[in-house]
């Protein structure tokens, strides 16, 4: 199904700005949504050519100012600490996940298309380790796709992105 974000700049520019040019340059074509928590998070944003991961892993940009709490269909970036965001995403899944705003994840966007498709993305194989036996993200980084679909096969994944404008 299809999937709408809608990207809202004044709550987190320096987020909105990269997740536009990684849309614009087919980053997200063929990532999978890795890890899919039931009442908490749909995350994706990881290439599935390890070339690229290795090359975007190390583009962390700043973090934004939380403006906007992270709600249910709301879209954040992933982070490992201060100023460590780069091309994981995360769609909250939870009103519960406001908690993370303390945390510094900011909201760019919105889901306004498809809540019902992001409700229904492959969650059972839970989180990655140690926590879980999902995928492991070092090994999507090094492996891709090839490690996901030999070891995860039914993960749901992104065909492709495009970046649409409203008409004023």
């Amino acid at each position: 199904g299809t999937i709408g974000i809608q990207v809202r700049r004044a709550w987190a520019p320096i987020g909105a700005d990269r997740f536009y040019n990684l849309v614009k340059n087919g980053f997200y074509d063929n990532c999978r949504f890795f890890r899919v928590l039931y009442g908490f998070a749909a995350q994706f944003g990881i290439s599935g050519d390890p070339k690229i991961s290795t090359i975007w892993s190390l583009a962390r940009i700043q973090d934004d100012p939380v403006k906007q709490s992270n709600r249910k269909g709301y879209v954040s970036f992933a982070k490992g600490g201060p100023n460590t965001r780069t091309t994981q995403v995360f769609i909250s899944l939870s009103d519960d996940n406001v908690i993370l705003d303390g945390q510094g994840f900011a909201p760019f966007g919105t889901v306004t298309r498809g809540t019902d498709v992001v409700a229904a993305l492959y969650s059972d194989y839970g989180d990655g380790p140690p926590q879980g036996k999902g995928p492991d993200q070092m090994r999507i980084v090094t492996e891709g796709n090839a490690y996901l679909q030999k070891l995860f096969p039914k993960l749901d994944y992104i065909k492709s992105t495009t970046i649409v404008t409203k008409s004023k």
